[in-house]
């Protein structure tokens, strides 16, 4: 009783403030909603947290891409052209998709991309447009990444990279694993590339035939959104995924080492709450979200006769058995 009435005076008061307009915001994924609504919670618990209580003081419409970029594109001018007071987007490309629909509708995203070389904003203290979000800052993620690999994999000295060519830093992914590899010795950097994501089962059994075991994934907003299709191909072929971020680990990659992700999400969140209270998002920094986490399926270890040793199995943040 005591926990129930905490929480109920904590919340009251912001609802007091929030009841004079009911806000509506639409929140845009990149797949499928049996993917993408668990994924996204953190973000709507921490709007609820703060305040905003659905179908009471807001109301949220949750669009999902089905990893099409095409439709992506869709989705965001619907979202636009239903003016809302908010619109938030989970990833880079479907915050770019949204800005080039409206110059006034307030933006909020999640970025895997640095948002300053991407083009959603002209710096990250001071965006200076309709934008701003959270920004899941790699840091020496990728490189820890390969040192994760080469414990867990030894014998893989060629690995692979799969390359979204449509992808807001294809270039500079492609650039940052090379230069990673470079720092692994006895490591080389076999890469495959696409622009539809039906070459991607193509790719995947191209690097089996090369005897490539391991493979990169960079960000990508298809292969996100189709996360289950690329997880279910690599294990049929027996290649291990590596990702930058757990929704690859919950899907059935090997391991994934980058960004908290729910930190991010609730980052966000805070930013979409600062924002329909009355902040402009020109004038609202951009927040990093810089703290990392391990996670390791070893359900799909055990099925590709990968053997994690147990010094990582203890010290990842999550293990999925």
């Amino acid at each position: 009783m005591f926990l129930a009435g905490l929480g109920g005076t904590l919340v009251a008061p912001r609802l007091a403030w929030a009841q004079a307009r009911k806000m509506f915001v639409v929140a845009l994924f990149p797949g499928e909603e049996e993917d993408d609504q668990p994924a996204g919670q953190p973000f709507f618990d921490e709007l609820r947290r703060r305040g905003w209580v659905e179908s009471t003081n807001i109301d949220y419409e949750r669009l999902y891409g089905r990893g099409a970029r095409e439709y992506m594109e869709r989705l965001a001018r619907s979202a636009a052209s239903k003016e809302p007071d908010l619109i938030y987007a989970s990833t880079a490309a479907l915050a770019l998709a949204v800005l080039k629909e409206t110059e006034s509708v307030p933006v909020v995203f999640t970025s895997a991309s640095d948002p300053v070389a991407s083009g959603l904003v002209s710096s990250l203290r001071t965006p200076a447009r309709n934008a701003t979000g959270a920004y899941q800052s790699a840091g020496d993620g990728l490189r820890r990444r390969m040192q994760l690999l080469r414990q867990m994999m030894p014998s893989a000295t060629r690995v692979g990279l799969v390359l979204d060519r449509r992808a807001t830093e294809s270039a500079r992914q492609r650039t940052l694993h090379e230069d990673a590899v470079r720092n692994v010795p006895g490591m080389s950097l076999s890469v495959g590339e696409f622009t539809n994501f039906e070459a991607v089962a193509k790719l995947l059994a191209n690097f089996r035939r090369e005897g490539i075991q391991a493979v990169f994934l960079s960000p990508s907003v298809t292969l996100l959104g189709r996360r289950r299709d690329v997880v279910e191909t690599a294990m049929r072929n027996k290649v291990a995924l590596i990702g930058h971020r757990l929704e690859w680990a919950e899907a059935g990659a090997l391991f994934t080492y980058g960004p908290d992700v729910t930190d991010a999400l609730r980052r966000s969140a805070s930013l979409v709450d600062r924002i329909l209270r009355g902040a402009k998002p020109a004038e609202t920094a951009v927040e990093q979200a810089s703290r990392f986490e391990l996670i390791v399926n070893n359900r799909s270890a055990k099925a590709l006769g990968v053997a994690v040793p147990g010094t990582l199995l203890k010290t990842a943040d999550r293990v999925i058995e």
